[in-house]
Formats: C-alpha cells, sequence, structure tokens
C-alpha cells in the first residue's frame, strides 16, 4: 500500500509541474506573439522608396523578412497583389537567393529529399495569398538589422531590412 501512495504522490508531483510548464509556455507565446503574423507595429523592412515599385512592377508586398529557427533560417513573406505581375516569384525553375549587403554572404533556399524546398511556390499565384521562402542562414553571417537583396531570376528587392 506504501508503494502504490508513493507513485500516486510522485505522479501528482509530475502532473502539477506539466500544468505550471504549460501554462508558463503558453502564456510566453500570448505574450511574445507569433513569429509568422509578424509583431504588432513591426518596421517595414522595405525601403520607402522601394515598395511602389514591388507595387507596381512586380506586383506583390513585402510583409516580413526576419530570422527564424533560432537565427538559422530568414524568413521572407509577400503578399501578391497582381498574380500576373508576380507569376516569376512562384516559379519553381528559378532560384532564389539573399544577400548580405555587408558580408557579402549569399543564402540560398534549402530543399530536402523528403520535404521538398523550403520554398512556397504555385502555377498560379492567387492575389491576396501570403507566400514565403526560407533562406539558410549557414554560419549565421546575416543578424537582426542586417541590410539585404533578395533574388529570384530578374526579381530584385533591394536595402530590405532584417527584422
Amino acid at each position: 500500500m506504501n508503494n502504490a501512495r508513493h507513485r500516486f504522490a510522485s505522479f501528482a508531483r509530475h502532473a502539477v509541474a506539466g500544468l505550471l510548464l504549460g501554462s508558463v509556455l503558453g502564456a510566453a507565446l500570448m505574450l511574445t506573439g507569433c513569429a509568422t503574423g509578424g509583431a504588432a507595429g513591426a518596421a517595414n523592412p522595405v525601403p520607402r522608396a522601394a515598395r511602389s515599385e514591388l507595387r507596381e512592377r512586380w506586383g506583390i508586398e513585402v510583409t516580413s523578412l526576419h530570422l527564424s529557427a533560432h537565427g538559422r533560417m530568414v524568413d521572407f513573406r509577400y503578399r501578391v497583389l497582381n498574380p500576373d505581375k508576380a507569376a516569376l516569384l512562384g516559379d519553381r525553375n528559378v532560384k532564389a537567393t539573399l544577400t548580405d549587403l555587408a558580408t557579402g554572404a549569399v543564402l540560398r533556399v534549402p530543399s530536402f529529399p523528403k520535404t521538398g524546398s523550403m520554398r512556397q511556390t504555385a502555377a498560379k499565384m492567387e492575389a491576396g495569398r501570403i507566400y514565403f521562402m526560407l533562406f539558410a542562414n549557414t554560419g549565421m553571417p546575416v543578424k537582426s538589422g542586417s541590410r539585404v537583396t533578395v533574388t529570384i531570376g530578374a526579381f530584385k528587392a533591394e536595402g530590405l531590412t532584417v527584422q
């Protein structure tokens, strides 16, 4: 009987500890927000002068550019405004790179045998939809505050700031 009480007490301690840990993690997530949504009031990563060119020439609006996966990835997200103009960005045959302007480091979108490319592609882009690309930040040359250029074929977004 004493052994059963000991097991129950041990189970109860672990259950309480798990509930506390879950509550703390849940509260931390609510306070910090989701990485994919961007922080409320975060600065726009695109220089003011380049915003209209991206809208008019390429039919997109950059929604975020930030570090992810503990700094090991750079997450580039954009909203399609004009699917015809933005078609190049969704073409899986056109390679994407991100270049750090200070160091010259060139980051690429990784591709894995089982999961494929860490880039969203589409035969037909959809207006209003947000698409993403993850660039491997191997060696972590790109930091928060770095100025970068994203290149996808003829598309070039220069002087973007990593959040």
